[in-house]
C-alpha cells in the first residue's frame, strides 16, 4: 500500500497581508486586525498580526488595548471578513486543483491529500513549490507549506519555517523530526496541559514519546493515548471535503484567561458579526444557537437553543448567544475560549424568513 503524502498550506498572517497588499502603503510597517484600540481603551481582540508586529509580542486573541501598549505605532485596521472570505475562497479554488483529496481548516488553511499525485516526496516538493508560486503569482500572498505521512505531521511541518517556508518530513523521519519540538507544538495541548506535562517531567514531544502510556491514559484518560500516538508521529485521520454545510462557527483564544466579563461579552458579540456576515454571503437562514465556552481549566461547556422560528436576523444571533453565556459567567472562574455557532441551516431562497 503506498505511502500517504499530505501538504499542509498555511497563509501567512493572512488577514494582514491582505490589509498590506490592499494597502501597499504600510508595507513593512506592523499591522494589528482586531479593532481601534482607542489610545488602549479599546475592548476588541487582535484577529491577525503581521510579522513585523510580532516582533513586539503581539498575537492573536491579545486584547487591542495590550497590543496598543506593546506597540503603539501599529496601523490598527477593523475586521474586513467580506474581503478576507474572497480572497480565501479565491486560494481554496487554486489549491483544490492540486490535490486528490481537499479538506479546507479555517478560512487560511487547508490540507491537500496528493498521494496519488506524486511518486514521492521529491514530488510532492516541487508541487509544494508551484502551489507556493501560483498563490504568490495570482495573488500577491505567501503561504507556508508542510508535507508529511499524515495530516499531524505535515501541519506541525508547515509552521516549522514560517513565513513563506517549506518543509518536508518523511515518514521514517517523523519521530525524530517531532522529538526536539516542544510539546505546545502537538494540536489539542494548550497552556494547560503543557504545563501539566512539564509536571510530569515532559517538555519536548519526544520526552512525551518516551514516557509510559499506561500513566499518560490514567492521567489524561483517551486524551493521554491520543497525545502518546501523536507523539510518534500518528495519525490515522483522513483528509475530507466538507461538503454540505451544516454549521457555521466563530471562536477566539484569549492569549490571557479573564473574568472581565464585558470583554468577553464584547467578543461574543464580535464573533456573533462574522458568523452573521458568513449567512448573508450564503444565502442562509439558521434556527439553532450554540455557545462555547473553556474555562482556565479547559472544563469545556457548550449551549444550544433552538429558537421557534427560522431567522437570518444579527439581532436574534446576538441576544440568543448573550442569553446562553449568561451562566457561564462566573466571577470565580476565569475564562480562556469563547465562541459562537450556528446550526439547523436552511436556504434563505427556500424558506419564509422572519421579517
Amino acid at each position: 500500500m503506498k505511502n500517504k503524502i499530505i501538504i499542509h498550506v498555511d497563509m501567512d498572517a493572512f488577514f494582514a497581508a491582505v490589509e498590506e497588499r490592499e494597502h501597499p502603503e504600510f508595507k513593512g510597517m506592523p499591522i494589528v486586525v482586531g479593532a481601534d484600540p482607542k489610545e488602549g481603551r479599546g475592548r476588541g481582540v487582535v484577529s491577525s498580526a503581521s510579522y513585523e508586529a510580532r516582533k513586539f509580542g503581539v498575537r492573536s486573541g491579545m486584547p487591542i488595548s495590550r497590543a496598543w501598549k506593546l506597540c503603539p505605532e501599529a496601523i490598527y485596521l477593523p475586521v474586513n471578513y467580506e474581503l478576507y472570505e474572497k480572497v480565501s475562497n479565491e486560494i481554496m479554488g487554486i489549491l483544490r486543483k492540486y490535490a486528490d483529496k481537499f479538506e479546507q481548516w479555517g478560512i487560511d488553511e487547508a490540507f491537500l491529500d496528493v498521494t496519488l499525485k506524486v511518486k514521492g516526496c521529491e514530488e510532492a516538493k516541487a508541487l509544494a513549490r508551484r502551489i507556493k508560486n501560483e498563490i504568490y503569482e495570482k495573488k500577491k500572498l505567501t503561504c507556508s507549506t508542510g508535507i508529511g505521512p499524515n495530516k499531524l505531521v505535515a501541519k506541525i511541518a508547515s509552521d516549522f519555517q514560517k513565513p513563506n517556508g517549506l518543509t518536508v518530513v518523511k515518514e521514517e523521519d517523523a519521530e525524530k523530526f517531532l522529538a526536539p519540538l516542544p510539546v505546545r507544538k502537538l494540536l489539542w495541548v494548550g497552556r494547560k496541559t503543557e504545563q501539566k506535562l512539564k509536571n510530569m517531567g515532559i517538555k519536548t514531544i519526544g520526552d512525551l514519546a518516551n514516557y509510559d502510556p499506561t500513566v499518560l491514559a490514567e492521567t489524561f484518560g483517551v486524551m493521554g493515548t491520543q497525545l502518546y500516538l501523536m507523539a510518534h508521529g500518528i495519525d490515522r485521520s483522513e483528509v475530507k471535503e466538507r461538503s454540505e454545510v451544516k454549521s457555521i462557527s466563530r471562536d477566539v483564544t484569549f492569549e490571557e484567561d479573564t473574568a472581565d466579563f464585558d470583554f468577553v461579552l464584547n467578543t461574543l458579540g464580535r464573533l456573533s458579526e462574522e458568523v452573521h456576515k458568513d449567512i448573508w454571503e450564503q444565502n442562509l437562514c439558521f434556527k439553532t444557537v450554540t455557545v462555547k465556552v473553556r474555562y482556565e481549566n479547559f472544563e469545556t461547556h457548550m449551549h444550544s437553543k433552538t429558537l421557534p422560528f427560522i431567522t437570518d436576523r444579527l439581532q436574534d444571533l446576538k441576544k440568543t448567544a448573550r442569553e446562553l453565556i449568561q451562566d457561564y459567567l462566573k466571577p470565580d472562574r476565569k475564562i480562556r475560549l469563547v465562541g459562537v455557532r450556528v446550526s439547523n441551516l436552511v436556504s434563505a431562497e427556500k424558506q419564509k424568513k422572519l421579517t
